[in-house]
């Protein structure tokens, strides 16, 4: 009996300016065309685009990012919503997200767009089973990992991609 791969997309939110409270941080122009470049890329690239969960952090940059993506797959044809977790912030360990995905249905990829050290210690966690081995992600970069359950160690790095990669 073969066994189905979930599939776990993480990415960094767009290019944010500064600004003195960190969740209301706002995308900037550059961060805004890195953010439509990936969503494309996401749409033309990625297996079962249509039935792709998108769920991002409450942070401003993070929803203007998924927005964004939303927006470039819809151009594409595939109509998607965007959801909200609060436990995908910054500061938030990797190790709870980990319960998270566990708890969530298969059969299905996941975008979950969030922010540095997340996103990094998250896929270290996923891939290597130590939160401190991740890859640093740039900014609007997507890691793809593929797995058979969500679990330290347990996943695989099938591909990782970034803006400049695709200008």
């Amino acid at each position: 009996m073969m066994t189905l791969l979930e599939h776990l997309l993480i990415m960094r939110h767009g290019e944010a300016g500064p600004g003195r409270v960190d969740r209301e941080r706002e995308l900037t122009r550059r961060g805004q065309a890195e953010a439509r470049l990936m969503g494309g890329w996401l749409a033309a690239n990625i297996n079962h685009s249509p039935r792709l969960r998108v769920v991002a952090s409450p942070y401003r940059r993070a929803q203007q990012t998924a927005a964004l993506v939303a927006d470039a797959l819809a151009g594409a044809g595939i109509d998607i919503g965007v959801e909200t977790l609060d436990g995908i912030t910054p500061d938030d360990a990797p190790e709870d997200v980990v319960d998270w995905l566990l708890e969530q249905p298969g059969g299905r990829p996941l975008l979950l767009i969030s922010h540095m050290p997340l996103v990094g210690a998250l896929t270290g966690l996923l891939v290597e089973g130590r939160a401190d081995r991740g890859p640093g992600f740039v900014t609007a970069a997507v890691a793809e990992l593929e797995a058979e359950v969500w679990a330290a160690g347990a996943a695989r790095l099938a591909r990782m991609m970034t803006p400049a990669e695709l200008a």
